[in-house]
């Protein structure tokens, strides 16, 4: 057990000095998945109103398909994305394997369907007679979904949050997507299991407390968005 306490011990000695190759690991994935995150809420809030909002055929059927998709395993979406843009894919020219853009485009995948699905469950919640009040004193059709969704923030925080705490923590397709490449697509999940395989635990246990300490801020985000829902 020693071992495992001498690893504990860097661990901590890293984080409190603020090791550069910790720092840039970090910073990797918080940029990576802040970006892709960003990238699904733009998509992901709009169409999950937009659905929440509308009446066609096949409404249920795309529910089904969008709660199913929360669940999309990280390597197969990673496996779709690479074979579109590997060199020999139609989209190769671009150059985009091996690149934070590769992993962004992977993650953002993983995350649209979260966020879209959590976003319609969030409008649907709310009265209809908001944005029906809005319409009858004037609001137009923008206005009374921005009022809808509105009422629906602290719900729509909760899906956002939900999106980035999928995609932090996910491997499979930044593993394939990224290459791993030291300094410019390591991520923290990467390099934890790079690490681990190394028999190097002092980084990999570092940068396991970093990503629970973020679970643990975005878990604590979504709980304070709930409470203010509900109260």
């Amino acid at each position: 057990m020693n071992y495992l306490f001498e690893a504990f011990q860097k661990a901590f000695g890293l984080i409190i000095h603020f090791d550069r190759e910790l720092a840039v690991v970090v910073w990797t994935s918080l940029r990576v998945s802040l970006m892709a995150t960003l990238l699904a809420s733009l998509v992901g809030v709009p169409l999950g109103f937009f659905i929440a909002s509308s009446r066609f055929r096949g409404k249920r059927q795309l529910e089904i398909v969008l709660n199913t998709s929360m669940a999309l395993p990280t390597v197969v979406i990673g496996l779709v994305v690479y074979s579109f843009i590997s060199r020999r894919g139609p989209l190769g020219v671009y150059g985009l394997l091996f690149t934070p853009t590769a992993m962004i485009i992977g993650q953002f995948i993983l995350a649209t369907p979260i966020i879209t699905a959590l976003s319609l469950s969030a409008t649907k919640s709310v009265d209809v007679r908001v944005g029906e009040t809005a319409r009858t004193l004037g609001a137009t059709a923008v206005q009374a979904a921005g009022a809808t969704i509105g009422e629906a923030r602290y719900a729509i925080l909760v899906a956002i949050a939900a999106g980035f705490g999928r995609v932090i923590a996910e491997v499979g397709s930044a593993m394939i997507l990224g290459g791993n490449i030291e300094g410019y697509t390591r991520t923290m999940t990467t390099a934890i299991a790079l690490e681990t395989g190394k028999g190097e635990f002092s980084l990999a246990i570092a940068l396991g407390l970093v990503l629970l300490l973020i679970a643990l801020m975005v878990n604590a985000m979504v709980q304070s968005f709930r409470l203010k829902r509900a109260s």
